[in-house]
């Protein structure tokens, strides 16, 4: 049996062609509950700092997550208009999916996560951009909603439709539905 030389240094670094395609994950984040947009951003950063291709397909109340918060009322329909007034989005005023206490527990979540040094939404939100995690918007979602991209952070990928995602899921090792 022949033992491999582990200690051998190639001569070069492999070239575009040899070097094996990044494992992929699609994340699909269609909550804007901050109990869901925190394990979002953490499972997206953590596949990118294993070296994964991250892409992120905000959806439904996901799209609040990259909400600006400065985006105001939005939509042009009364229905549209209403939404966004009960849904505010941003990161600052995602709720809980439970015991949310008129507010109070989004404040304990974020006062727990200070304390015991777990980063923001808002700071892993930016870390995922950092990192180069591509953050989809759902045109589709946007259009149902009002929404139009300058309500929404600056650095997301173009709006994508479900198409583009499950094309996307095909390809990918990890998917999963937030």
């Amino acid at each position: 049996m022949t033992v491999p030389n582990l200690s051998a240094v190639p001569d070069e670094a492999p070239s575009a062609e040899q070097q094996p395609e990044r494992e992929k994950m699609v994340i699909i984040a269609a909550s804007g509950d901050l109990d869901k947009a925190w394990p979002v951003l953490i499972l997206a950063t953590t596949g990118a700092a294993y070296g994964m291709e991250v892409t992120v397909f905000f959806t439904f109340w996901g799209l609040g997550i990259i909400k600006k918060p400065d985006a105001g009322i939005t939509g042009d329909d009364w229905r549209q208009k209403m939404l966004s007034v009960f849904n505010r989005g941003t990161t600052e005023h995602l709720g809980l999916s439970k015991l949310n206490f008129g507010g109070m527990g989004p404040k304990m979540m974020k006062d727990l996560a200070d304390k015991h040094k777990v980063a923001s939404v808002q700071e892993l939100l930016e870390l995922a951009q950092q990192m180069g995690v591509k953050l989809w918007p759902c045109q589709m979602t946007m259009t149902l909603m009002g929404m139009e991209r300058d309500d929404l952070i600056d650095g997301l990928d173009v709006p994508a439709g479900a198409g583009a995602a499950i094309s996307l899921m095909k390809q990918s090792t990890i998917n999963l539905f937030i």
